[in-house]
């Protein structure tokens, strides 16, 4: 049986769209699905992204840990990131954690590509 995919990507220009498909919580499984969207920022001409979590509720470390190196790449290149349509569950981690002080936190789409524009 085929494993379904953790993370639907859109690249659109200069910005990569990620929707989890699932809760990233402590799961084997995150790594490997991560290297695909690693390997989209090979490319350097990408400088921003937006993370869309409408389907999921929750992410632990290993998520965090995803997140904080994509922000290190973007900010290698003065990109931004912007993450948008999160569960109050997810919010309050990124709270409790103080990393709401260096991304986005939106409530729309539109939201966050205004916010990844400057």
């Amino acid at each position: 049986m085929s494993r379904v995919k953790l993370f639907e990507i859109v690249r659109n220009g200069e910005t990569v769209l990620v929707t989890p498909a699932a809760s990233l919580s402590e799961l084997d499984n995150i790594e490997a699905d991560a290297k695909e969207v690693y390997a989209l920022f090979a490319d350097e001409s990408i400088k921003n992204l937006l993370m869309d979590f409408q389907k999921t509720d929750y992410f632990g470390s290993t998520a965090l840990g995803f997140f904080v190196r994509l922000w290190k790449l973007l900010e290698e290149r003065h990109g931004r990131m912007a993450f948008y349509n999160l569960s109050e569950h997810e919010r309050e981690i990124l709270h409790i954690t103080k990393l709401d002080s260096y991304w986005a936190i939106c409530d729309s789409r539109e939201e966050a590509e205004k916010a990844i524009q400057g």
